[in-house]
């Protein structure tokens, strides 16, 4: 029981960060939103039944959780993050070895990232 608790409170603060990564430049969404469905999975199957339908989470989830992908809208927008907040630690930290650590690290989860499949979300495709 107290397992099934600490999950649940995990998702609702995974899904409260998401909620705030939609608003907060530095802030990722769609890694809380798995991390909370992960959550839920294992600790209430209707919260994460909820998560996996609603209306503005769900597209993302199942376009992962079925096709291991994202939306061409999620890795741009993404991109632009993972830049930007990078960028701005660059300028942050004082020391040149720093600086070059993290470029690194940018490369590399940039690389990773911009391999991972993309999906169109079937309720984004729009018709005129």
């Amino acid at each position: 029981m107290l397992k099934k608790t600490a999950l649940i409170c995990c998702g609702w603060l995974c899904i409260a960060l998401g909620a705030l990564g939609a608003f907060l430049p530095l802030l990722p969404t769609t890694p809380f939103l798995l991390l909370a469905s992960g959550c839920f999975m294992r600790g209430s199957p209707r919260l994460n039944h909820w998560l996996n339908h609603h209306p503005r989470f769900g597209p993302v989830l199942q376009n992962w959780h079925q096709h291991g992908a994202i939306s061409p809208m999620v890795k741009k927008r993404a991109n632009v993050m993972i830049v930007l907040s990078f960028f701005i630690s660059i300028c942050l930290v004082p020391q040149l070895w720093h600086k070059g650590l993290l470029c690194v690290v940018m490369t590399i989860l940039l690389v990773w990232f911009n391999r991972l499949p993309v999906r169109d979300n079937p309720e984004n495709n729009y018709s005129s």
